[in-house]
């Protein structure tokens, strides 16, 4: 039975004040002298908590079971503070847990809660939901056809999630899409490896894609840039892209191997001072003698945001893509009797003085209406915030780590989604696989042949479109379609490379390495495009 909203505010309030309270009785006995106007206040607010809920017991229109009240009262609370404090039962306690080991059961999204929607935030690379073309941004609307707007996050995470093998569909409201798309997707165990790809392109530059920060990510890197540097890289790309974060020390730690010890990597501000600290690096490593840059974009969150700030921050690293998301407080996990809490304690501020956290984000995730105004407002805000890296450059702070170069990347086209909301490429490779194993070798490359088979199977599986809408995408879809075949063959790592051929954002970040051999070539680029930037503006403002 669910309690009205009116209820949950005010039972919300009432034990809220009520906590405060149990905290001040405590308090009490060890104070030499409290004000007798205080302690009226507080037995007062106590006798009115007890009273209500005795009312709502014994008055109330149907029997209410008491946990009911008290958990209603609990979410109620937690909803008047910020989208990253969050009660936990103990499923959910668990789960939670889980996710910082790498592995849980699922879909494989990272989702948060925008504008009163459940939102994509990233797919995870390789899963059910990231084969099925769920993309960044999309809005998650019904769950096995009921509504979930308005929902928190953590029961969408309950509806979603389930034992390996079963399905569950989810309709999406995609930007730009004018109808709503279903996908139906069967579970699986999701083991997220931190760093699935490592490995050198052809023009000897390094790439390494970190998913996100987990117990594992340090090790992981740490043999990932031994194995590339056998392999003499001229160069190293770091992608952060769609990583949603995850543990601190992992962060601290992986940055280590770029900066060196004894550095100051990130620190801590809070209303305590228990939550004011300082992170610094503590291993002895030797920095790399080749140029590092990072690709990160407005799904970079959290950790990925602190990676990518160090190393602009210390001048190891040039930063290039898309501003990243802005997330930049502190969370601590406290268990309690029946679960646990995620509460924020502290904001996140990288050594150059910057605070990383996007402020607005936290009325976006509440589901609080911002206008368009206010947003260009704050980003102007945050572009006249100027601090100052190890030697001298200026960087920008205040709403998420603004990369060095803005790199964009190609949007999909309308029947671009309708192949990968149907899954087209995955299930034709799985068909064309089955019959032409045999001639499927590492240089496969799509011809007429091939093309005209996946244009039938277009057409028996009813997918209408128009001539000059696929002959404007057929690089794009035979880049997919090799893709998605050689990885039937020869496995993920094959198939990612041959998808990276589309990839504007990256192709952009490897033609730095073909323009410039140093780091410090490239600070000086991007310092050019900066006073060009600057000087186009100018000359638009007048």
């Amino acid at each position: 039975m669910r309690i009205s909203k009116f209820y949950k505010r005010i039972i919300g309030i009432i034990i809220f004040v009520w906590l405060i309270a149990g905290v001040s009785i405590i308090s009490m006995t060890n104070a030499v002298a409290i004000e007798e106007m205080e302690k009226d206040n507080i037995y007062s607010q106590m006798r009115l908590f007890s009273e209500v809920y005795s009312r709502l017991m014994e008055f109330y229109v149907t029997e209410i079971p008491p946990d009911t009240l008290i958990d209603a009262a609990i979410e109620a609370m937690i909803e008047k503070l910020d989208p990253h404090t969050i009660y936990f039962d103990e499923e959910e306690f668990r789960e939670f847990q889980s996710d910082t080991k790498g592995e849980f059961s699922g879909l494989g999204i990272s989702i948060s809660k925008r504008d009163g929607y459940i939102t994509v935030v990233s797919p995870i690379e390789g899963t059910p939901a990231y084969r099925m073309g769920i993309l960044a941004g999309d809005r998650i609307v019904e769950v096995n056809g009921e509504d979930i707007k308005g929902i928190s996050t953590n029961e969408s995470i309950k509806k979603m999630r389930g034992k390996r093998g079963t399905s569950v569909l989810i309709t999406i409201e995609r930007p730009g899409v004018t109808d709503l798309l279903d996908f139906n997707i069967v579970r699986d165990i999701i083991k997220v490896k931190s760093i699935p790809y490592a490995f050198k392109f052809d023009n000897g530059v390094g790439y390494i894609r970190i998913r996100q920060f987990n117990e594992t990510t340090t090790s992981e890197l740490v043999e990932a840039i031994d194995k590339l540097e056998k392999e003499n890289i001229t160069g190293l790309i770091v992608d952060l892209r769609f990583n949603p974060g995850g543990l601190l020390s992992e962060a601290v730690s992986t940055v280590n191997e770029f900066i060196g010890k004894k550095k100051l990597v990130v620190f801590t501000q809070g209303r305590f001072d228990r939550s004011n600290a300082e992170y610094q690096t503590k291993n002895d490593s030797e920095p790399p003698n080749y140029p590092v840059v990072c690709l990160i974009n407005e799904a970079s969150a959290s950790a990925a945001e602190i990676f990518a700030g160090s190393l602009q921050d210390w001048d190891k690293g040039l930063i290039v893509g898309k501003t990243s998301f802005g997330k930049g407080s502190v969370q601590q996990l406290l268990p309690v009797s029946k679960g646990g809490i995620k509460v924020t304690t502290a904001k996140y501020y990288i050594k150059s003085g910057r605070c990383i956290n996007k402020d607005i984000n936290d009325k976006l995730l509440r589901g609080i209406e911002v206008s368009d105004e206010e947003k260009e407002k704050i980003d102007e805000e945050n572009h006249i915030k100027k601090f100052f890296t190890q030697n001298g450059r200026e960087v920008y702070g205040g709403g998420g780590i603004v990369p060095d170069i803005e790199f964009e990347n190609a949007p999909l086209t309308e029947l671009g989604v309708k192949l990968k909301q149907k899954n087209a490429f995955f299930n034709f490779s799985v068909e064309y696989y089955s019959k032409y194993e045999n001639e499927i070798d590492e240089d496969f490359k799509v011809d007429d042949n091939i093309r005209a088979a996946f244009f039938e199977y277009l057409d028996n599986d009813s997918l209408s479109y128009s001539k000059t809408s696929l002959d404007s995408i057929l690089p794009w879809i035979d880049i997919n379609l090799e893709s998605n075949i050689i990885g039937k063959k020869f496995g993920e790592i094959p198939s990612y490379k041959i998808a990276l051929k589309i990839d504007a954002q990256l192709q952009s970040t490897i033609e730095l390495f073909d323009k410039f051999s140093s780091l410090t070539e490239m600070f000086s680029y991007a310092e050019s495009l900066k006073k060009e930037n600057l000087t186009k503006n100018e000359k638009h403002t007048n």
